[in-house]
């Protein structure tokens, strides 16, 4: 199943070209916080699948040409970000690389990312105005989290996936001596945690660990590789996050990303695709005004 977040952050299931507007499945008092209306039905997904049946019954077809897509996940109390998750990527940044010693990230654990980063397919990602600083892309795999959790061991971590997005990791690189902002705030830029298309439910899925990973830069490939070379799977993700904190219904976590990585700047057109989970495109600009904290 395929399931958006569209327009005020109304809730539909995807069809093909099409969606169905489900959002009636969520208690009319959380209209008050529609934010909050995806981590609901995720959090309630067993109890409200009837109902939710009714709803598709219900709901006439709308094109998804003719709705605003929002981040799959709009509000995720956390988006955690794997560093150094691919062997071929380990130390292709040269000097601008953060994570040192060729660790991965099971021994470097995770970084955060800030929610308000998100956007969603065939949004914008803005750039700080004038800047001369480097920005890359990284193509990944998201894990939507759909149950809460705490110390959960990697044979049974699978159980706490709700689905997959694909996401872009976009990043303001470190200049060595000059200029070495931490990694979150790096990367949690307007519009640099893109999101989306939709969540794809684990069980249309599958193994998660075998997917093509693509991403293209106006047209030109990029990044392509397998979700099968990751160096900690999403088990042993999940587990090493929850040993640190409690998951939660609606959490995102970003699995890496595959050799490849290259600039981009404001003119270009990126392109995420992922096997069985979908693709999106997003435009990339400048901000209109100079921040007062130029970067």
């Amino acid at each position: 199943m395929k399931i958006g977040s569209f327009d005020d952050y109304r809730i539909g299931l995807v069809e093909g070209d099409q969606l169905y507007d489900v959002t009636a499945v969520v208690p009319a008092g959380i209209d008050a916080f529609p934010q909050q209306r995806l981590n609901w039905l995720i959090a309630n997904w067993d109890s409200v699948q009837e109902e939710l049946k009714r709803c598709r019954a219900a709901s006439l077809p709308r094109r998804l040409d003719a709705v605003r897509l929002l981040p799959a996940a709009p509000c995720p109390p956390h988006v955690f970000a794997a560093p150094a998750n691919y062997r071929k990527h380990i130390g292709e940044l040269g000097d601008r690389v953060v994570t040192k010693g060729g660790r991965s990230a099971r021994e470097q654990g995770f970084f955060l990312k800030a929610p308000g980063s998100l956007v969603g397919a065939g949004g914008t990602i803005f750039l700080p105005k004038g800047s001369t600083r480097r920005f890359d892309h990284e193509s990944e795999l998201a894990i939507i989290i759909g149950k809460a959790g705490r110390d959960v061991p990697r044979e049974h971590a699978m159980e706490y996936v709700f689905g997959y997005a694909c996401l872009i990791d976009a990043t303001m690189r470190i200049e060595p001596g000059v200029a070495e902002e931490e990694r979150s705030m790096r990367k949690s830029f307007e519009g640099f945690t893109p999101l989306g298309p939709w969540i794809v439910t684990a069980d249309e899925v599958g193994d998660p660990h075998g997917l093509s990973n693509q991403l293209w830069v106006n047209g030109e490939l990029r990044q392509q590789a397998s979700t099968q070379d990751m160096i900690v799977g999403v088990a042993e993700l999940i587990e090493l996050i929850s040993s640190v904190l409690p998951l939660s219904p609606g959490d995102v976590i970003a699995t890496g990303t595959p050799e490849g990585v290259g600039a981009f700047a404001a003119g270009d057109t990126l392109k995420i695709a992922i096997q069985g989970v979908g693709e999106m495109s997003l435009d990339v600009k400048e901000r209109e005004a100079v921040a007062p904290r130029a970067y």
